[in-house]
């Protein structure tokens, strides 16, 4: 299993475990969020299992996936964590008010990967054909210390444009809102 496949599966099942144990507990904006956090979980574990050829490719339901996560992405994400709304049954950390700048970046990067993930829905996945996935290391995408390292697409963290997104084959895009989440996830989401 790759580093990619690993920081997916960890994704989502903290996305899923998390906002369901939590949502006992939870009213207002914070139920709201996680109820947000939910539904995009869901929606990467579903393009996650399109993605590793698990389930057979369908454009439409990328773009409908890609539209989930674009709701409750940026300005929309950002809004759904005043000041104050920290502590119990809160699983955010302080850090997302304290570096509110880099948080509020990486939601808008969610938001331009989910819009990009719905058009570059029509080029597919770098190989069409799962058996061929399969064969090339197990899912077509780019491993994460490429993309880390300065050899990839996101290697010096720098944000493509959303035309260059737009062409590319949709695992690529997916990969980089898949660590977008991620990396949001590991600054700004206790561990409980």
């Amino acid at each position: 299993m790759s580093k990619l496949e690993l920081t997916i599966g960890t994704v989502i099942s903290l996305a899923i475990t998390g906002a369901a144990l939590a949502h006992g507990g939870a009213t207002g904006v914070v139920k709201e969020r996680m109820d947000g956090m939910m539904a995009m979980g869901n929606a990467v574990k579903s393009l996650s299992a399109m993605m590793r050829g698990e389930e057979d490719y369908d454009a439409a339901a990328v773009k409908m996936h890609g539209q989930t996560i674009e709701t409750h992405a940026g300005d929309a994400l950002v809004g759904l964590f005043p000041k104050g709304s920290d502590g119990a049954p809160s699983e955010a950390k302080r850090t997302i008010w304290t570096d509110s700048a880099n948080f509020e970046t990486l939601a808008s990067q969610l938001e331009t990967y989910a819009i990009a993930l719905q058009v570059a829905a029509d080029n597919g996945p770098m190989m069409e054909d799962s058996t061929q996935r399969n064969m090339v290391g197990g899912s077509g995408m780019m491993s994460s210390s490429d993309m880390m390292n300065g050899s990839g697409m996101m290697g010096d963290q720098t944000m493509m444009s959303p035309d260059a997104l737009a062409k590319m084959p949709v695992d690529g895009v997916f990969n980089m809102l898949v660590q977008t989440c991620a990396s949001c996830h590991t600054k700004y989401r206790s561990e409980k």
